[in-house]
């Protein structure tokens, strides 16, 4: 349970996301949580994801202990992905199983990145999109998408609506709160 968001607009992209880890039905609020963020640094690359709490400390993990990834276009980052999957299975006991007639395990994660190349988010059986405006995930991200496409055309300031997509989700979805956290990057020519 979640929001998190990317944007872009002119040569810059943000991704945004909220602090509140939830268990169930009980709420683990950014102020007794001394690791709320649900953003990753990768080399130039800022990595949210959404599913299982676990699946931070797992990505946090396997991120640091696997070398040479790539997240620059859609290709390199489905490599990237590609090559994680085993180490999640093998080594963090990821269970692939999602529906009996999938055609591919399942990551069991929804993430998002945001880099020079631009923003993406990859699925949980490794299907990577990108986009030229914005997108959003996790339980809030209806409320999210809406309050963004509301003000997109409406204001150059990137950030801004971004704010305005996990704000949204904190209004509305119960797996979301505040503080928000943002990080922004300039886009590659």
């Amino acid at each position: 349970m979640t929001t998190i968001v990317v944007v872009r607009k002119g040569d810059v992209a943000v991704i945004a996301a909220d602090s509140l880890t939830t268990f169930g039905t009980t709420r683990l609020a950014p102020a007794y949580d001394r690791s709320p963020q649900k953003v990753t640094v990768y080399g130039d690359s800022f990595i949210g994801v959404a599913g299982s709490a676990a699946h931070q400390l797992v990505l946090e993990n396997v991120l640091v202990r696997t070398p040479n990834l790539g997240f620059h276009g859609k290709a390199q980052i489905y490599e990237s992905f590609r090559k994680l999957h085993p180490v999640l299975k093998d080594e963090a006991f990821l269970n692939p199983k999602e529906e009996e007639d999938d055609p591919y395990e399942s990551s069991q994660m929804t993430v998002m990145v945001a880099n020079p190349s631009g923003i993406f988010a990859v699925y949980s059986m490794r299907e990577v999109f990108e986009f030229d405006r914005f997108w959003a995930i996790g339980s809030g991200r209806d409320f999210a998408l809406g309050a963004m496409y509301t003000i997109y055309d409406r204001t150059p300031n990137v950030a801004a609506v971004a704010e305005a997509g996990v704000s949204a989700g904190a209004e509305f979805d119960t797996g979301t709160a505040p503080p928000i956290t943002l990080h922004e990057v300039r886009l590659a020519r």
